[in-house]
């Protein structure tokens, strides 16, 4: 397996953590690991919202001194065609 693509949104405020994590989305193959790094409380929120609706499921969070560590798992894309 390779190693996830890390999304560093340390700082910023919502919506940006949950704009950067579904633009790596678009582009990820299906099983890809995201790891996203926020500061932001709220991305606790957002983050598992944005996946039920975009496909991908959060595998851990990890919250150490206010820093929250997602590590994503993608799901099928949304635009992938189906036979």
């Amino acid at each position: 397996m390779s190693d996830p693509v890390v999304i560093d949104a340390r700082g910023h405020r919502c919506p940006v953590p949950s704009l950067k994590l579904m633009k790596a989305l678009e582009t990820a193959s299906p099983g890809a690991r995201i790891v996203l790094l926020a500061t932001d409380p709220m991305a606790r929120i957002d983050v598992p919202f944005l996946l039920s609706q975009k496909g991908g499921r959060v595998l851990e969070i990890e919250d150490a001194d206010g820093l929250l560590r997602f590590t994503i798992e993608t799901g099928a894309r949304l635009d992938a065609p189906t036979d």
